[in-house]
């Protein structure tokens, strides 16, 4: 159903209810309106890898694991998954009357946010470091989920980008922290993904963060909300508080004195829905002068513009969607291929892929080995089998391969007897590999330490990692193993960037599974023995250390991610190797065209690209550019990529467009500045930084415009 139809319909019912009947249903537990045929609904549901807290869905490697995938046609699948599971989930509660918390349309995913500093613990939420892979990976999944409506077509399920605009923890100070940023680095860092999940994608809802911006909170943010949002992106769909951000304004930003006044501000700067309880207070606003009967109305009708659009008052073309779509095989064929496609291959001394003649016995430890929470961290729906890597190895081995077993370690106790070598776990590991030709070491976290402010309840409750190392207990685990002398292959399962010092030498091989999915341990052992080729990559830079990092409070990007990086990382965003060998032969500009016609078009060139192993493969083209400008961002920025499967020995050629805006910069205004005098194109498998070229011996090709 086109938005017209749709608004004049919530119009017209919205003048049919009373000013306090209009006034309830802008909470997100919005109440029954009997009389006009208007059931209970509630707002809040998820989706961020799988339709989330609904029971059982198809489950996703967690969204930084998608990021990993850089994969844009995959993310169109995953969103026809979710949405086809959520129309299923949907269809059955209403035939039982459920309409509870979870079991709506309207699904808060997802996290756009840019994860810019890696002590964050809800960076695993998003899908990167880079707003352009973010924006190329978030529009595909946007429009899938929603679906292509029109006059004869409803919405699927309503999505939402959060969490507009400039937020990125700290977790524990979200509630009252006042995130400052320049107008230079809002346009060039924090909104460009917001502004494709609007623009190019029509998002239909839009959530604000917790904290202010610059003195503002980002649920009644006048330059952001009114400005920007409604103003030059035209946005026509709704905005959502994050949950008790309106109640933040007088509890703890001190910015008005009682909730009729937060209720005010909120409403009159275009927050239409409240996920909290402050709008309870809204008909106590209006008898007070508050607020106007317009201003409640008004948000009234885009909230039921949405309702209508997606059918909730009509027959719809997805109102047959069976229940037994939900974790169905074809599901879970998609859920496997992003799982095989996110898993990053950092390490390869060449003992991978494992030759099964060699190997007789394989001893697998660590706290995450036999792990299910290290498969899915947050927000997730459940599966209805998990395969961790333990399980995963063992079925991958069969009957040829002997696997033994330790936990070598709690997660993250940090009691004395659990640092010592008398633990009983740690002997163990160590028994284990000395009795074994190679060994599996699964480290890493889990949502208990690394996640959403006030998840946790124990010494991690912030949700943020204070720096990048592994918990004691693992990093002494580590080190048992290392005296062993026996050969170890790493696999991290965690959602951010670690240190691997402790390790990075010694280790034949190191794979950053991230959270992997439910059948992450299954793609795992597989991979192992080259039935699954690895493919993905970095979606953040993997640091050394966090010296000479900035406060995590300090939003400034100086220093911080691949674009703005002073000194060499660990690893490199859009890093990640494969079994086959994968290179460029060649590439060069097919046109430009005048300048018209470049803003309308951008630039296009064509690659040549080769796979040198007689092993099918497949890998990532990465396209940066570095413009010649005082405004240009410190190294080459990405701008466009495309996964790319090569068979034995093969050659492809491919072309690529580049979209003009990547040659153009922000200036200290934060507007497009065209006065680039020229600018230099890399393409590659990985980005055109040194560490990339010493770590995999090939450099990008260069091509001047």
């Amino acid at each position: 159903m086109l938005r017209e139809e749709a608004r004049q319909k919530a119009t017209l019912l919205v003048s049919k209810m009373t000013l306090e009947e209009a006034a309830s249903q802008l909470r997100f537990d919005a109440p029954a309106i009997d009389r006009l045929g208007i059931p209970e609904y509630n707002w809040w549901n998820e989706c961020l890898h799988g339709v989330a807290r609904a029971g059982t869905a198809t489950m996703f490697p967690q969204a930084i694991g998608l990021g990993a995938t850089f994969d844009k046609e995959l993310m169109t699948k995953i969103g026809e998954v979710i949405s086809t599971e959520a129309r299923a989930k949907y269809n059955e509660s209403v035939k039982n009357n459920d309409r509870d918390i979870y079991k709506g349309l309207t699904f808060w995913t997802p996290n756009v946010n840019l994860f810019r500093d890696p002590r964050w613990g809800r960076g695993q939420e998003t899908y990167g470091e880079d707003p352009v892979l973010i924006s190329e990976l978030a529009v595909p999944f946007i429009k899938a989920l929603q679906g292509d409506y029109d006059e004869d077509h409803f919405m699927k399920i309503a999505a939402c980008a959060k969490h507009f605009a400039v937020h990125s923890g700290p977790e524990d100070m979200r509630h009252f922290f006042d995130a400052k940023a320049t107008l230079k680095e809002m346009w060039e860092t924090y909104l460009p993904q917001f502004r494709a999940c609007v623009r190019d994608a029509k998002v239909e809802s839009v959530m604000g963060a917790y904290n202010r911006t610059n003195g503002e909170p980002c649920n009644a943010h006048k330059y952001l909300m009114q400005e920007v949002l409604r103003g030059r992106w035209e946005f026509e769909g709704h905005y959502v508080s994050d949950c008790w951000a309106i109640n933040d304004f007088h509890a703890n930003h001190k910015i008005t004195n009682s909730p009729e006044e937060s209720v005010k501000l909120a409403l009159e700067t275009g927050c239409d829905l409240n996920c909290g309880c402050t709008y309870q207070k809204i008909m106590n606003a209006y008898e007070q002068g508050l607020v106007s009967e317009e201003c409640i109305r008004n948000a009234a009708v885009n909230l039921f513009t949405t309702r209508y659009m997606l059918g909730m008052f009509d027959k719809t073309e997805y109102d047959d969607i069976p229940y037994s779509a939900v974790e169905c095989r074809e599901h879970l064929e998609v859920a496997r291929r992003a799982t095989e496609e996110s898993i990053v291959l950092l390490k390869n001394d060449g003992i991978l892929p494992l030759d099964r003649s060699k190997v007789k016995t394989i001893g697998v430890i660590g706290p995450n080995a036999d792990s299910v929470p290290a498969l899915i961290g947050n927000y997730y729906g459940t599966s209805s089998r998990y395969t961790t890597v333990l399980r995963g190895i063992q079925d991958a081995c069969g009957d040829d391969i002997r696997v033994l077993y330790s936990e070598g370690c709690h997660i993250s106790m940090s009691k004395p007897d659990f640092l010592s070598r008398e633990n009983p776990r740690l002997s163990e590991a160590i028994a284990v590999a000395n009795n074994s030709d190679l060994v599996v070491l699964c480290i890493g976290l889990n949502e208990m330490l690394e996640g959403e402010e006030g998840d946790q309840g124990n010494q991690y409750a912030s949700g943020d990692k204070k720096d990048l190392e592994f918990p004691e207990t693992q990093r002494l685990l580590i080190r048992e193993i290392e005296k062993t002398g026996v050969p170890f292959i790493v696999c991290i399962l965690a959602g951010s960037a670690m240190s691997m010092l402790d390790f990075c030498d010694e280790a034949s091989a190191i794979f950053q599974m991230w959270y992997p999915g439910a059948q992450g341990g299954a793609v795992l052992g597989d991979m192992l023995f080259g039935k699954v080729n690895p493919s993905g990559k970095l979606p953040v830079t993997f640091y050394t250390d966090l010296e000479g990092f900035p406060e995590f409070t300090d939003y400034s990007m100086k220093g911080r991610t691949y674009r703005f990086i002073e000194r060499k990382p660990m690893y490199p965003f859009g890093y990640g190797l494969n079994y086959g060998d994968t290179g460029i032969d060649g590439a060069a500009v097919i046109s430009v065209g005048d300048f018209e016609s470049f803003k309308k078009k951008g630039c296009e060139i064509e690659v040549i690209a080769s796979n040198g192993s007689s092993r099918p493969t497949e890998d990532v083209l990465q396209v940066y550019v570095k413009v010649e400008s005082p405004y240009e961002v410190k190294n080459a920025k990405l701008v466009a990529f495309e996964r790319m499967k090569f068979g034995g020995n093969e050659i492809k050629s491919l072309k690529v467009n580049i979209p003009w805006r990547a040659f153009t910069t922000i200036d200290d205004n934060g507007e497009v500045d065209h006065g680039g005098r020229s600018a230099t194109i890399y393409v590659g498998f990985n980005g055109p930084d040194p560490r990339s070229f010493e770590l995999t011996g090939k450099k990008n090709v260069k091509i001047i415009v």
